[in-house]
């Protein structure tokens, strides 16, 4: 409805030149929001709403161009709330904006004002893009992180279904106790008892042991992940960034699981040797797949911590820019009404009163201040 209406007003080449501009991207959001993806709606649907945005910003970019001076004065607020939130305090064109902003609103617009608003909002604009593309690649990569884990996870599984001895997660914690010579031993899907002594554990290996480790693995994981959506909190980007976050956690607790209980296994951590029962292997198995949180949950953070930068606002309570644009503006009414402030040595003070005069400049310890020309025999004044 706005481009209509600016399309009624007297044409001229400028005009058409950017109404045409506007059309065309208003025709791309309109494909990209239409756009049936089928069964690949899990991972592209999210692009194109961010492409359905991005045309949509830059229309409304064309169109503040052809906005009248006092549309343009009255969104300068807005104007000014956008590029707070997305450019730095130091950028050129935000402390440029903070200068004018007050000129502005209160209708003293100039031509290069108008211009410098277009650029602030389309600078605006062009920076939460690339906030967004920054979750989208976070997004991505631990997609692909995830892929690759279940990759490994599934890998390991299927050589110990074929090759069990090779990756044995048995134990023989005791010698001797049930009968003479026999011995036990424990698999994480069997136990055997009274075995010939100096049976080799690995050999009793069972080809869903590896398999079962790595289940105990994702049930312990899947307790870290019910425990971490208290943290979890929504966003308003187009990307399932917690979620992605959230499934990278199951498989390395799978992983995890299977390590740990090698490790165990090769007498890596001391006193935990041998384990008793397949019901303490499993245990443990869930226990090192719940400890994955401890290097998953620095992803979830840096997933929070990107999310949290996408359209960030100024987090002083009071702003420090609002505070020097009020003081200038005071200060240039001052001088315009011919009433230089405190601050340029004449005027009123802080509170309404007359400024004093600097004191007399007090002379040095056994010196005399020289009398001034025409005085002679008086202080000068300082």
């Amino acid at each position: 409805m706005q481009l209509r209406r600016e399309q009624a007003k007297p044409p001229s080449d400028d005009r058409e030149a950017l109404i045409k501009g506007t059309a065309v991207h208003l025709g791309n959001a309109c494909s990209a929001a239409d756009e049936s993806f089928g069964w690949r709606r899990l991972w592209s649907s999210s692009t194109a709403q961010e492409g359905v945005w991005s045309n949509l910003r830059s229309a409304e970019v064309l169109l503040f161009q052809l906005a009248s001076d006092a549309e343009v004065a009255g969104r300068a607020s807005e104007v000014m709330a956008l590029v707070k939130r997305h450019l730095d305090k130091d950028d050129p064109q935000r402390v440029s904006l903070v200068q004018r902003i007050r000129h502005i609103v209160s209708g003293e617009m100039t031509l290069p004002d108008r211009e410098l608003l277009t650029r602030a909002l389309d600078s605006a604009y062009t920076a939460l893009d690339a906030e967004l593309a920054r979750v989208r690649s976070l997004r991505n990569i631990l997609w692909t992180a995830t892929f690759v884990v279940l990759a490994g996870v599934a890998g390991l599984a299927v050589y110990g279904w074929f090759h069990p001895q090779s990756l044995s997660l048995c134990f023989a914690p005791q010698f001797g106790p049930v009968g003479a010579g026999g011995m036990d031993i424990v698999c994480p899907s069997k136990d055997y008892s009274n075995e010939p002594a100096g049976s080799v554990p690995s050999s009793f290996a069972q080809s869903r042991d590896i398999l079962t480790v790595e289940i105990a693995g994702l049930a312990g994981a899947a307790f870290t992940v019910i425990a971490s959506l208290r943290r979890i909190r929504g966003t308003s980007a187009p990307y399932m960034l917690p979620l992605a976050s959230a499934v990278l956690k199951f498989p390395t607790g799978a992983l995890s699981a299977f390590l740990g209980v090698l490790l165990i296994r090769g007498a890596f951590v001391p006193g935990l040797s041998d384990l008793d029962s397949r019901a303490q292997v499993l245990a443990w198995a869930a226990a090192f797949g719940a400890a994955q949180h401890l290097v998953t949950r620095l992803v979830d953070d840096r997933a929070q911590m990107t999310l949290s930068e996408v359209g960030r606002p100024t987090d002083s309570a009071v702003d420090p820019e609002n505070a020097a644009v009020m003081e200038g503006s005071a200060h240039e009414e001052a001088w315009t009404n011919g009433t230089p402030t405190a601050r340029d040595g004449g005027g009123e003070g802080a509170h309404g009163g007359p400024v004093k005069e600097a004191p007399p400049e007090q002379p040095e310890p056994g010196r005399r201040r020289p009398a001034s020309a025409g005085q002679s025999g008086e202080v000068s004044r300082a």
